[in-house]
């Protein structure tokens, strides 16, 4: 489907319910077929969680996650250690392009038999499970901070534990961090230290009873911080539930956003009032998001309304996510008058002071391309194309735009 927004004025403060973390949700769903006796609340309803829920139950042997990459790291590892089980994991055509070779070395060398079914290094996979002994590896970390996650996940249940050297630049290094304190939350204490983590067989009791409540995903409030920089001052939006001390990566929006004249207020019931508390004319941005990548779109499509130059760096895993976020940036940008350079790893955007409309976004498959643009309807009219998109992690973005006053008009191809 596709879906026009008309260009609007002024904001509605409303209060919106945001379902939980997609990476606290996937990472908890793993540690529950480990251990059935954790309660989950708040889990997010995205079809990447949904996926993930229904492959951890399926006594299928033909698995296949669409589009869901964290979907495919964890299980990668999960089916992996699981001996008896033999299951083919594949998923959509750019799931297939997407590669999965560190993690698949890493089991390997542990003692796992997975075989690649089409090309070398990528999906689609097919597992035989069985014991992994070897408790020693080596893992490249500047990829994907995913592979070192699903390897900590497992880690716990194997007989003689793990411990993992990390090689180079760690990536996303928070989001290692909120797996290790999922972890800690469940009863498994971990060391890490420097470029090592270590995970000892666990001595958490199966019959030990956890509830863990998931925060709401940072990284869904991106869309309206971006819709508050961008609206008169004094619109506001209630967003909830939300930790200060959050786990999550991208809670490093109240920050960025502070520069845009974006006020946080935690409220005592858990939820986050975000206030535009004053017009600011901020230099161009130069922003590090090696941490917390999944916004870089958010940002760049937030700096193009506001007029503002941004150089974003940090960006090297956007390449291989539901799209080449780098390349689809600066072509949808480009379409609406911006004037975007793009490197290996970096996003640089000039001032611009004008947009071209009326305007169509393609967004690539890829759900955050939907939802960044979605915030420049405040500045003109414009299309979102194969919108339904959002489900991936959001999908109740559209019906939650029109409670704060956005004229969403759908239409199904």
């Amino acid at each position: 489907m596709d879906v026009t927004l008309a260009q609007i004025l002024e904001i509605k403060h409303a209060h919106i319910t945001i379902s939980g973390s997609k990476s606290e949700s996937n990472r908890l769903l793993l540690l529950q077929a480990l251990f059935p006796n954790i309660t989950i609340e708040n889990l997010s309803d995205s079809d990447d969680t949904i996926l993930m829920k229904k492959a951890l139950e399926s006594a299928e042997n033909h698995i296949d996650i669409r589009h869901s990459g964290t979907a495919m790291r964890f299980l990668t590892a999960y089916f992996s250690a699981q001996p008896n089980k033999e299951v083919l994991l594949t998923g959509s055509n750019r799931m297939k392009e997407r590669p999965i070779g560190i993690l698949v070395d890493a089991l390997r060398e542990m003692g796992a038999k997975i075989e690649y079914i089409e090309n070398k290094g990528f999906p689609p996979l097919k597992i035989k499970g069985k014991r992994l002994t070897k408790n020693k590896i080596s893992v490249p970390a500047h990829t994907s901070s995913q592979y070192v996650s699903a390897l900590i996940l497992i880690a716990s249940q194997l007989e003689n534990g793990l411990e993992i050297s990390l090689e180079g630049k760690i990536t996303s290094q928070p989001y290692i961090e909120m797996t290790l304190a999922l972890l800690s939350q469940i009863g498994i204490e971990s060391i890490f230290n420097q470029n090592c983590i270590a995970i000892p067989k666990t001595s958490f009791q199966k019959n030990s009873q956890v509830k863990i409540i998931i925060e709401s995903d940072w990284s869904s409030a991106s869309y309206f911080y971006s819709v508050v920089a961008l609206s008169r001052i004094g619109t506001a939006i209630t967003l909830s539930s939300f930790k200060q001390n959050s786990l999550q990566a991208d809670s490093v929006l109240v920050d960025i956003y502070s520069n845009f004249g974006v006020e946080t207020i935690f409220n005592n019931d858990a939820s986050i009032t975000i206030r535009k508390s004053k017009n600011l004319e901020p230099p161009a941005q130069n922003i590090n998001l090696t941490n917390s990548p999944d916004i870089a779109q958010t940002i760049a499509v937030t700096c193009f309304g506001l007029g503002i130059g941004c150089n974003l760096s940090g960006l090297h895993t956007l390449k291989i996510k539901e799209t080449n976020r780098l390349s689809a940036l600066k072509n949808e940008i480009e379409k609406l008058g911006g004037k975007v350079e793009i490197t290996n790893d970096s996003l640089s955007l000039e001032p611009n002071h004008s947009i071209l409309k009326p305007i169509s976004v393609a967004t690539y498959q890829d759900h955050r391309m939907a939802m960044a643009f979605a915030p420049l309807a405040l500045k003109t009219k414009l299309k979102i194309e194969n919108a339904e998109v959002v489900s991936k992690s959001y999908p109740k973005f559209w019906k939650d735009l029109q409670s704060i006053g956005f004229e969403v008009l759908i239409a199904e191809k």
